[in-house]
């Protein structure tokens, strides 16, 4: 990661919120934090983001519709499902939805900063595949 990397954690708990962000803290990232769907979405409208550590169960607008909608917006953005109620069902959905990763809580410190640095390892790599293919096709004509 390095400062440029912007991370947006989503969880209605402050204390899970706060957590996260301390956590990330000891990386060079800049992390914000929405406490449901709807301000994430908006936040994403405002500046889009590298990572998205998303919790499932949400007042309003639930995790599974919110990482939906910014795959289906933002597909280059990396989503890390992070649940208190995990199950095989959700994790699947959420899966072919597009999420990078599915953790159950709680999570440790080393497995956020793991998942996180995995999810945007897995954006970097994307984005590089998607950009090479172009320029050797490019260099043959």
């Amino acid at each position: 990661m390095n400062t440029r990397t912007r991370i947006l954690v989503v969880d209605d708990e402050e204390i899970v919120r706060r957590s996260h962000m301390r956590i990330l803290a000891s990386v060079p990232c800049k992390v914000e934090a929405v406490r449901n769907g709807q301000q994430a979405l908006e936040a994403m409208e405002a500046e889009s983001y590298d990572v998205v550590l998303l919790d499932l169960r949400m007042p309003g607008m639930d995790g599974l519709t919110v990482l939906k909608a910014i795959k289906d917006k933002w597909p280059e953005s990396e989503i890390v499902v992070i649940t208190g109620y995990p199950c095989l069902e959700t994790a699947k959905e959420a899966i072919r939805l597009g999420a990078h990763d599915y953790l159950s809580k709680p999570v440790g410190p080393n497995e956020v900063i793991n998942a996180t640095t995995m999810a945007l390892q897995h954006k970097q790599w994307a984005l590089h595949s998607v950009q090479k293919p172009n320029s050797t096709i490019g260099a043959q004509f």
